[in-house]
């Protein structure tokens, strides 16, 4: 019995000894159970895990929802206003656009929230077992996620703290680096991307590529006067990144009336899988795809019909009686939808880029420009009830005033934003009359984030400020021709022109707010443009104010605000 007992002793104190001597990982916890930093980065589906919540939060703040925070980037500016003329949705800078308001919050806090993830990406692979080459790969992708974030908070607020590294502890002293520092990390990150992503050929539909890390430095070195360079970069993507103008019918409405334009913006026709050879950065929204951001029941990330179709539903005929079928939304062209009324389009779109006199009828556009045609700008509406003494007559047939009160409730829009006769089956009330259920209001189709005629209009506008307007009006009138238009002479090219351009272009596509800023010329224009805004916005406006809740947490440091704020 002693024997066993000095044994069973002899044993226990062995293994304290060893505990003793390995306490660090004898007391380190590994969750089994759940998922944390420590378990969640390990092998290459954990990463691509981590990449596609990216894709997510890019998707998210990029998309349109039914609040003004998410689509300020064409509210107030020269293209956009509040449809309803009250202090909602950006209706006076003085009220909205504050320390305190949630509008200049949310931009803030979800692109640092890609910021955050991208770094701890970044951070956690050289202890993965991921091969080495896979993790440059996916360093790239993470660090080209980060560029695009910090593109954003650059220009939209000005200098901004630089935070490279993951976020392991709360942290209290951020400060505010410079806009060059930024600028010149946009451009490490964007470089490592060109250098190692596949070109856009070369990856699936919605996947970052090479070429939209090209465009990034593109943009960067212009907004930085590095013309060459910008030059150089839009270039790789126009000539060696197998892209090109779509020129001819294609996608799922080809036979259908319209033009190439108007499919460039039909259910289906965005990717490269679906032949169109434009597209650079598609944001996916997949219908009824767990985390593909819409239902065809009525969920969606992205409202853009909502926000900028007017409420046509709701109209009046001039008798008082209801203008549409049974009231309700309509899946057609003329009706836009199901519509909200929420953001309404400048004049200076509608009619000032074109030649067009906005009292004029315009029914009939004595304009070749296909991106003004019937299809793309909807410039009338028809009665659709049968019940009305003005059933399948024109509006614009009677006297303004029976109906300027109403204005609100319907107003010519680009049909890009809605998508006419291909609403889910889930939303369609009746299959015969197309009326919608209330549950619709999304734009039920992916979303371009890059199309190939920014890229050309960025070199356009380097060749321009370089002093070579040959060049200029050559890339401009790739565009032009594909559009039917007048093409440009050099001595017409100015940025005034090419802001025009990018307007006719790219109407709810590029984030105008962020174009006007890195021009220097959203004061000028919603000045000159914004029938709602241009009384209320101050020069200090050019940029947004850094949120004060980053303001009053930041106790160990000073955060600096904005001017005039």
């Amino acid at each position: 019995m002693k024997t066993r007992i000095l044994k069973i002793s002899l044993v226990s104190m062995l293994m304290m000894l060893n505990i003793g001597c390995k306490e660090d990982a004898f007391l380190k916890e590994i969750p089994l159970d759940f998922y944390s930093p420590g378990n969640s980065y390990v092998n290459e589906a954990n990463f691509e895990a981590a990449l596609v919540d990216l894709y997510s939060k890019v998707r998210y703040v990029q998309g349109v929802k039914a609040n003004a925070q998410e689509y300020i980037q064409f509210l107030g500016t020269d293209i956009g206003y509040n449809a309803r003329l009250d202090n909602n949705r950006l209706g006076d800078y003085n009220t909205v656009v504050t320390p305190q308001n949630s509008v200049t919050a949310f931009h803030w806090n979800n692109y640092y929230k890609i910021i955050s993830n991208a770094n701890t990406i970044i951070a956690r692979l050289p202890e993965s077992e991921v091969s080495e080459a896979k993790q440059a790969l996916i360093a790239s992708e993470a660090k080209l996620f980060r560029a695009w974030a910090y593109r954003f908070l650059v220009h939209i607020y000005g200098g901004v703290p630089l935070v490279l590294e993951e976020a392991s502890s709360p942290k209290s002293d951020f400060v505010r680096a410079s806009k060059e520092e930024i600028f010149a990390q946009i451009i490490s990150d964007a470089t490592d991307a060109a250098n190692n992503l596949p070109n856009v050929d070369g990856v699936s539909d919605g996947r970052l590529s090479k070429a939209v890390a090209n465009h990034l430095l593109a943009e960067t070195y212009l907004t930085l006067k590095e013309y060459d360079k910008a030059i150089a970069a839009a270039s790789e993507v126009i000539d060696r990144s197998n892209l090109s103008l779509m020129t001819e019918r294609f996608g799922s409405l080809k036979d259908m009336p319209g033009d190439v334009f108007y499919d460039l913006f039909r259910v289906g026709n965005q990717n490269r899988s679906s032949g169109n050879t434009e597209a650079i950065w598609v944001a996916q929204y997949e219908v009824d795809i767990p985390g593909g951001g819409m239902t065809s029941t009525g969920s969606a990330e992205n409202k853009l019909e909502r926000v900028v179709a007017p409420a046509s539903w709701t109209l009046k005929d001039p008798n008082g009686d209801a203008a549409s079928l049974n009231s309700a939304p309509r899946s057609t062209l003329n009706e836009g939808g199901r519509g909200a009324s929420f953001l309404r389009t400048t004049d200076y779109y509608l009619y000032d880029i074109w030649g067009l006199d906005p009292d004029a009828d315009n029914r009939v556009v004595d304009n070749p420009d296909i991106r003004t045609s019937k299809y793309n700008i909807v410039r009338d509406f028809i009665y659709a009830n049968p019940d009305s003494d003005f059933f399948g007559k024109s509006m614009l047939d009677f006297p303004t005033e029976q109906w300027v009160a109403q204005s609100w409730r319907w107003y010519p829009i680009p049909s890009k934003v809605t998508t006419p006769g291909q609403h889910p089956s889930g939303l369609i009330d009746d299959p015969v009359t197309l009326t919608l259920k209330s549950t619709a209001g999304a734009t039920y189709r992916d979303d371009y984030l890059i199309r190939l005629p920014e890229t050309y209009l960025i070199r356009a506008e380097a060749y321009f400020l370089k002093g070579q307007s040959a060049e200029a009006a050559a890339d401009i009138n790739v565009i032009r021709a594909r559009a039917n238009a007048e093409l440009v002479e050099p001595g017409e090219v100015s940025l005034e022109y090419i802001l025009d351009e990018r307007a006719r272009e790219l109407v709810f596509e590029e984030n105008r707010r962020l174009t006007l800023v890195r021009m220097g010329k959203l004061v000028e224009r919603v000045r000159k443009y914004n029938p709602l805004n241009g009384d209320d916005i101050n020069d200090y406006n050019n940029l947004y104010p850094i949120p004060f809740s980053e303001i009053e947490a930041n106790k160990d440091a000073t955060l600096e605000q904005n001017p005039g704020y």
